[in-house]
């Protein structure tokens, strides 16, 4: 799906949701060092942005040239292109040697990974028997009663044939991700804990954070426009019922976390 974000990479950098300083917060309370992670698909970099500021150093891959461009540059963060099916001699010379990471984290990409194979490099790569993944995803936004109402339709009857499979991973908030690792300290499970991350946006904004799906994409590519005339319409009339042209938009997110043991 990587050819797809490429397309849209400058309103995926504008328009998704930053993520909250206090999933930071509880995942780097699960690592007992803080000297090096990796975020896996970083694409814009907001991830590595905020890992930054609490881990000493940060490796940031990406299989986008072009998100990688968008990403902040940081003194404390490496940017690495590394080729889809990325294999162990490349992972040790891109990203770090064996049982050298404190945690691997993943936003909003996990399920379109080759599973097996990246949890083989994740368990290479992470220090045993504490080192830390942490996957999580944002769900559908949450405006308003009328938005919302609007959005749900939109959502699960227009846009539905365009995503891909892996899609319901995220619906499903990554309850259904194979993920084969420990609990860490302080949990009976891996999850999901559920995280809340809001941002300011006008209808327009709003409008560019659909364009930045890969179902749109993908419906484009097939001469369907997703925000034709009527919906675009629909959408404005909700919009405005409350007179405030600025909402906050709030994004449940959902995260699995896990120790890697002496796997």
């Amino acid at each position: 799906m990587a050819e797809l974000f490429v397309k849209q990479a400058k309103q995926y950098a504008a328009t998704r949701p930053s993520y909250p300083p206090q999933l930071f917060r509880f995942i780097a309370s699960k690592t007992p060092s803080r000297d090096l992670a990796w975020d896996v698909g970083t694409g814009s970099g907001q991830a590595a942005q905020s890992l930054a500021e609490i881990y000493s150093n940060v490796v940031a891959t990406d299989t986008s040239p072009k998100q990688l461009e968008l990403a902040p540059k940081l003194p404390n963060v490496r940017y690495e292109l590394t080729s889809p099916a990325m294999s162990m001699a490349e992972l040790d010379q891109k990203i770090s040697g064996q049982s050298s990471l404190d945690l691997v984290t993943i936003a909003q990409a996990l399920h379109w990974f080759d599973l097996p194979n990246f949890y083989r490099q994740v368990k290479h790569v992470l220090k045993k028997p504490h080192g830390v993944i942490a996957a999580w995803c944002y769900t559908i936004p949450e405006v308003n009663g009328p938005v919302d109402s609007v959005f749900r339709r939109f959502y699960s009857v227009d846009s539905d044939p365009y995503w891909d499979l892996a899609r319901k991973l995220v619906d499903g908030e990554y309850r259904g991700v194979d993920f084969p690792f420990e609990p860490v300290e302080g949990m009976e499970d891996t999850g999901p804990v559920r995280f809340v991350t809001e941002r300011a946006m006008g209808v327009e904004d709003f409008f560019t954070y659909i364009r930045s799906w890969s179902a749109y994409q993908t419906a484009k590519e097939k001469g369907v426009e997703l925000l034709n005339g009527d919906t675009v319409e629909r959408f404005k009339r909700a919009w405005a019922e409350d007179g405030e042209d600025e909402k906050v938009v709030k994004f449940p997110v959902f995260l699995k976390i896990g120790r890697v043991g002496d796997a």
